[in-house]
């Protein structure tokens, strides 16, 4: 029967699965298989596990549960091994590599940043405020000037500047909150966020994060959202 694995911890960690099941429409207990210094935390499954509702939240909710007792690597949605054997000799092979990754990510947790344009209408308010070259294409489009490249010549201007804006502000915030991390990577944001960052932040430093955080939203512009979330299994630090 195939497995489901959620994480890999260190064998003497202290929170134990007993009494949790696991994912898929006919769930089975959580499990752990031991190799050396290292444990694996699975399930049995008998199908095809797709991202379903409820199997993403056991999944998650799995992963705090170990989180909450010591350190944890997570994997991400949809791991599955063949055997238990085929997990045992993971272990085994990739044992320094896991144990390496555990010392790294001890004492630490995964907290989200993201940043969007709440009001847009205000940005582009603010754009033909500040910006001469948009304001006077502005008021000949207004005015009822007929050339047809006005409209895509401002239509780029406010891009661009927008453009500017956004990445000035997102390398800022950058600056600021990775002083409280010890690791932290940018992914590609999704609109209509301009900021993806995660960030590896030690315990002892949580509190001071989250005050940075608070206060850089205090003093960013009106019409931008910074939103933190966390702390989370620290999946985007598992290489």
């Amino acid at each position: 029967m195939a497995l489901y694995v959620y994480a890999i911890t260190g064998k003497d960690h202290p929170r134990h699965p007993d009494g949790l099941t696991g994912v898929g429409s006919h769930p089975s207990a959580v499990r752990t298989i031991t190799e050396g210094p290292l444990t694996a935390v699975v399930s049995d499954v008998a199908e095809e596990i797709r991202p379903k509702r409820r199997d993403l939240q056991i999944h998650q909710e799995i992963q705090e549960h170990l989180m909450a007792g010591a350190v944890v690597l997570p994997l991400q949605f949809g791991y599955v091994a063949d055997s238990d054997q085929s997990v045992r000799q993971a272990l085994e092979e990739n044992a320094a590599a896991y144990l390496a990754a555990l010392e790294r990510l001890d004492g630490c947790a995964e907290y989200h940043v993201r940043a969007s344009q709440r009001d847009e209408e205000q940005l582009l308010r603010d754009v033909l405020e500040e910006s001469a070259e948009a304001r006077e294409l502005n008021d000949r489009i207004r005015a009822g000037d007929q050339d047809p490249q006005l409209p895509l010549a401002l239509g780029e201007l406010v891009a661009h500047d927008v453009q500017e804006r956004q990445e000035a502000l997102a390398a800022g915030l950058v600056q600021a909150l990775t002083a409280y991390a010890r690791e932290h990577t940018v992914h590609p944001p999704a609109y209509p966020d301009f900021l993806n960052l995660s960030l590896l932040v030690p315990h002892e430093k949580k509190d001071d994060f989250l005050t940075a955080h608070k206060g850089l939203t205090d003093q960013i512009e009106d019409g931008v959202d910074v939103r933190v979330a966390g702390p989370l299994p620290p999946y985007s630090f598992v290489q």
